[in-house]
């Protein structure tokens, strides 16, 4: 039986339209979980026997995408954060058994049933504002069964919640301690191989990296998407987050779905991101939680057309945030970007950085029903306020989803 969801607000971002493509007087016919209709109501085809569900004039939005985050891990490092704010430098944090190194033992630790566990209150924070879609990467077990048990855990959130996950093979994301001043051996030895096996096992959707001078360069890193190429898996990097390292020109070359961070960013990657439809994805959670300095070039991007998604960036050591709602106050207010970028990044630009703009990220005839309605009186109060969640009403391939945990209705 097909739903009508009437008396209804759009904001649909479909590409092409103006704005955030708003129809005032709106409405949505949905058909075996798919948009069969979505625009004024006075098109609205006519459906017998339809389930009618009057939304009372509330705003509708597609429902909400992370696309950056680190959502499977052991562990906490807020003792790591007491220290940091007591004076202890990043020596004596690491001589006490923190930074990465405390999230890989304690993450290593873990079965794939306890990832699971630690990791749904995280998840469970993003479905209760909207979020329908989450990218989740491995990258804190730096060993191949760890990592593989941490994508596992990923897969598994799929099946508890209803939420459409999207992994990221992250193992180039640090050196554990047994591989110290031994990059080349643990790309050869672990990262590439251990891409082999999680692909195997049907466990990774894209191949992520950490190029940075603390991590690995852009040449390591071509080594690593090289492999991805072979596998014909895409790709995504985290670039240009604490110094200019290379990785946003890297990313563009391979054609990469996004990178991630960029604030040091040049006019020159602005441009060959736009050519290459690499989308630029914002994390000011991490920008903010590490008192960062120097901000994403925002009008770089801009000039050079080149698409600007946000996400959380959930992650245990530099942006332990889970509300997509306040990551757009954040866009808005550290970064300067507008209500409409703002909205669009954490829907249909987020979409595109997982290459899922077919399937979700706009209302528009055809694409999944992914739905989130909001107790608001304008769209730009979702990106205005800070720690409120207006949200009425989740929809997630066309069935209506409690707010609390991101239950059925």
């Amino acid at each position: 039986m097909s739903q009508v969801l009437t008396n209804a607000r759009l904001a649909t971002l479909a590409e092409g339209s103006a704005g955030l493509g708003l129809v005032e007087d709106g409405a949505v016919m949905i058909e075996d979980g798919r948009i069969a209709y979505a625009g004024p109501r006075a098109g609205l085809p006519v459906s017998e026997g339809a389930d009618v569900i009057d939304l009372g004039g509330r705003w509708v939005t597609p429902a909400l995408i992370d696309c950056h985050t680190h959502l499977v891990h052991g562990g906490n490092r807020a003792r790591e954060f007491e220290m940091r704010l007591a004076g202890a430098s990043y020596e004596e944090i690491a001589r006490a058994g923190g930074g990465i190194v405390s999230s890989l033992a304690a993450t290593r630790a873990l079965s794939v049933e306890a990832l699971v566990e630690t990791a749904l209150p995280r998840l469970d924070a993003l479905l209760a504002e909207g979020v329908s879609t989450v990218e989740i990467k491995s990258g804190y077990g730096l060993e191949i069964e760890a990592e593989c048990r941490m994508l596992e855990a990923a897969r598994r959130l799929e099946t508890l919640r209803p939420v459409r996950v999207r992994t990221s093979w992250l193992a180039a994301h640090a050196l554990p301690p047994e591989y110290k001043d031994r990059k080349s051996d643990y790309l050869s030895e672990v990262a590439i191989p251990g891409l082999h096996e999680a692909h195997r096992r049907g466990l990774v959707d894209a191949v992520d990296g950490f190029c940075e001078g603390i991590a690995f360069s852009a040449d390591e890193m071509a080594e690593v998407f090289e492999a991805a190429r072979a596998l014909g898996l895409p790709v995504k990097l985290h670039a240009e987050q604490l110094s200019h390292a290379g990785g946003a020109v890297l990313a563009a070359r391979y054609g990469a779905l996004s990178a991630d961070h960029l604030e040091y960013a040049t006019e020159a990657d602005a441009a060959a991101m736009a050519a290459s439809g690499t989308v630029a994805v914002l994390l000011p959670g991490a920008y903010y939680f590490i008192r960062e300095t120097v901000t994403p070039p925002i009008d770089l991007f801009r000039r050079a057309g080149t698409h600007m998604a946000l996400a959380t960036d959930c992650n245990p050591g530099t942006s332990p945030l889970t509300s997509l709602l306040l990551t757009m106050n954040m866009g808005a207010t550290l970064f300067r970007m507008n209500v409409e970028e703002c909205l669009a990044g954490t829907t249909r630009e987020a979409a595109r950085a997982l290459g899922l703009l077919a399937e979700t990220g706009t209302i528009e005839a055809g694409k999944s029903a992914d739905l989130a309605v909001w107790d608001v009186e304008s769209p730009a109060e979702l990106v205005y306020r800070i720690g409120f969640n207006p949200l009425h009403a989740r929809f997630f391939k066309g069935a209506k989803v409690l707010k609390e945990k991101g239950m059925p209705a």
